[in-house]
């Protein structure tokens, strides 16, 4: 094992471990006599949270996972490397803590990271939708989006990129495989899944309409689904969590991307997206807030809401081909057991659907 300390600047604790997936424990208690000494192996707990559909995520605690020290263990998805920038990762993590807006990381391993609990409870679709929550969420991103950058770091947003990189991925996967293959692994591929030549022409056509919009490159979350929002209900707050895709990017792709989020991820229904009037009520307090946390006059114009709503829906497009790319991919790659072609279905069926409204909309 080695390691460096946590709180010099980026230098983070790395120890030298990697845990089998399949059977975690043992390693998770080599982890935790470095990190929680005092803890007796015999009263220590796990618990294996099972929301997520890209890592697995592991509670550790002696007593209550809601007292104080509990630490999480994430150990990554199979191939995630492939398109998930660890150390970009690890220092959204520092960044969110240093601002009071995420968890404290521990230590990173060879196939994992640790850090800290955060107390409350996951958001649920119901909750999501209930006005004093879902302000809280706009109020927290807003707070978000106003954290500026290092003194003179060029910051560049990560959509297009990390589209790129999804399709370049997606491609290579498609040629190593048969068609035979590839259809063995998603009986529907063939059939339903457009044409990587679709794909990518989709994409310049995306690229080409959203390059007029003029969105903000802030910090971004970039995959705030219910289960990365923990509710707090005792001291009134939410915490966003897991910061895989965590960069600078458009602002109104930071929350399109959550509004579709509300048709859910194990049975995407897009009749739970939220109305105009949820979201313009939401896009109020997001704006109230951003502007109080950058400084500036705290008063919203009805204007204002429907520049950003129009804004919004546009990139909330650009959110579901983005996350339909991902899941063709996932299909290929990963290991858990989650139907990553229906939910692929489900994100660019969507896409297609509302392309030419939203393309429609104007500012004026």
């Amino acid at each position: 094992m080695d390691g460096g300390s946590a709180d010099s600047g980026n230098k983070l604790l790395h120890v030298d471990l990697y845990i089998d997936d399949l059977e975690p424990r043992k390693g998770i208690l080599e982890l935790l006599r470095r990190l929680r000494p005092l803890w007796k192996e015999k009263d220590i707990e796990l618990k294996t949270f099972t929301d997520g559909i890209t890592n697995q995520l592991i509670g550790c605690y002696v007593g209550s996972l809601q007292d104080p020290g509990c630490v999480l263990v994430r150990l990554y998805g199979r191939m995630t490397e492939l398109y998930v920038n660890r150390d970009q990762e690890v220092e959204m993590f520092q960044v969110f803590h240093a601002h009071g807006c995420g968890p404290q990381i521990y230590c990173s391993f060879q196939n994992g990271i640790c850090y800290e609990f955060v107390r409350g409870t996951v958001l649920d679709d119901e909750l999501l939708r209930q006005p004093s929550i879902y302000r809280l969420i706009a109020a927290e991103m807003g707070r978000i989006h106003s954290i500026q950058p290092k003194c003179g770091q060029p910051v560049e947003p990560l959509l297009w990129t990390k589209m790129s990189q999804f399709l370049t991925l997606v491609q290579s996967s498609i040629n190593s495989s048969s068609a035979e293959q590839w259809c063995k692994k998603s009986p529907v591929a063939l059939q339903e899944v457009p044409s990587i030549e679709t794909l990518s022409d989709e994409m310049e056509s995306l690229r080409g309409h959203l390059s007029q919009i003029d969105s903000p490159t802030v910090l971004c979350h970039n995959d705030l689904l219910t289960k990365n929002i923990i509710y707090n209900h005792k001291e009134g707050m939410v915490k966003f969590i897991d910061y895989e895709y965590a960069d600078y990017n458009y602002q109104a792709f930071d929350i399109g991307n959550h509004f579709n989020e509300f048709a859910g991820v194990n049975d995407v229904n897009y009749s739970l997206y939220p109305s105009r009037e949820l979201q313009r009520d939401w896009l109020t307090a997001y704006l109230e807030s951003y502007k109080h946390s950058a400084g500036r006059e705290v008063t919203v114009t009805e204007a204002e809401v429907t520049q950003l709503y129009i804004k919004v829906c546009k990139f909330s497009l650009a959110s579901n081909f983005f996350w339909g790319l991902w899941a063709i991919l996932q299909s290929q790659y990963s290991s858990i057991d989650f139907d990553f072609q229906r939910y692929a279905m489900a994100r660019l069926n969507y896409y297609f659907e509302k392309k030419e409204e939203y393309f429609g909309l104007t500012m004026s």
